[in-house]
């Protein structure tokens, strides 16, 4: 009797004339555009300026998309050095193959640029993010149903996804765990926009109880998968990443939570118009204006002397105590001025 199960494309790339659109490619995209969309309404809500987030993610994608291939080619070394094999399939993107550990430390590195060209604080702007990264990832792991890649052990569950024959791969029905990290994450996005709302997270607590949360999945989906990966002490290398990146996020949020309570009250200082206006540049030619008004009237008023200065003073534009020197040094004796 046949089984209920998901079926797996045929293939993982449309052909639109001469131009390939791949599976895994679009749906890094759209996880692309669905974290900067998310972490720009988070971004503005806390009050931050409408396209920073963008500014800053066109620094941090790309930074993320090459450490993420460099942690899969080096953790998974074999796959493009071992004998028999191609290194020029290592920068074969499209084929599947991104380290979301690699991909969150590199384009750590990126963002942190963007920020401090851009003069805001990391965590702040990692807080925003945090669960639009989350679904990034959930997009981002259909990819590897186009690819019928990072499927788990054989099973006749109504869910299971049909796998066809290929390279280094049976044909049969498995377990999805690609869609079983999707909803994970999707479920880590709820979390961590619950948690941030209910508790006021701040200084990059949110971005750290993401971590955390991403990881406790991570390590029970991890140990379901069969595609090959190196071992340490008989467990999967990403299991092991999984538990000390969840225990430095619970550290680090700990650590947080007690030196720096609360959220930061300012987030993008020159993102007000009150006193700075688009760059703080408006702001400061209002208070430069009215600086130079002042200015003009004292001069002004100084200039009439005290016949004229009644009109000045009755305008606001000078004191007394500026209106007196001027008319005692007028009225003072040849002698005095000496």
């Amino acid at each position: 009797m046949d089984i209920a199960y998901i079926p797996s494309p045929s293939t993982g790339v449309i052909h639109l004339g001469p131009i390939p659109l791949r599976g895994y490619a679009f749906c890094i995209i759209i996880g692309v555009f669905v974290a900067v969309w998310l972490g720009n309404k988070r971004w503005i809500a806390r009050g931050g300026k409408p396209g920073t987030v963008a500014d800053i993610a066109v620094w941090a994608v790309p930074f993320g998309l090459v450490g993420g291939r460099l942690y899969h080619v080096i953790t998974d070394y074999q796959l493009y050095f071992g004998e028999g094999r191609n290194w020029v399939d290592a920068f074969k993107i499209w084929e599947g193959g991104l380290g979301i550990w690699g991909a969150i430390a590199l384009g750590a590195v990126g963002a942190w640029i963007g920020c401090r060209l851009r003069g805001i604080p990391l965590p702040a702007w990692a807080d925003a993010l945090a669960p639009g990264i989350a679904l990034a990832q959930a997009c981002g792991r259909w990819g590897n149903w186009f690819n019928q890649e990072l499927y788990g052990r054989a099973t006749d569950l109504p869910w299971a996804v049909e796998i066809s024959a290929g390279p280094n791969r049976d044909a049969g029905t498995y377990h999805p765990t690609f869609l079983y990290e999707s909803l994970w994450c999707v479920g880590v996005a709820i979390l961590v926009i619950w948690a941030d709302r209910r508790f006021k997270l701040g200084h990059g607590r949110a971005f750290a109880l993401y971590v955390a949360a991403y990881c406790v999945g991570r390590g029970w989906i991890e140990y379901m998968r069969v595609d090959e990966a190196h071992h340490i002490l008989g467990v999967r290398l990403n299991v092991w990443t999984s538990i000390v990146v969840f225990v430095l996020a619970v550290i680090y949020f700990v650590l947080s939570a007690k030196l720096r309570p609360g959220r930061e009250e300012v987030v993008e200082p020159d993102a007000s118009g009150g006193e700075g206006g688009k760059d703080g540049k408006d702001g400061k030619a209002a208070v430069g204006a009215k600086d130079n008004g002042k200015d003009k009237a004292a001069v002004e008023a100084a200039d009439a002397g005290p016949k004229d200065s009644a009109p000045a003073l009755a305008q606001g534009a000078v004191t007394a105590a500026d209106l007196r020197k001027p008319a005692v040094d007028a009225e003072a004796p040849e002698a005095d001025k000496s």
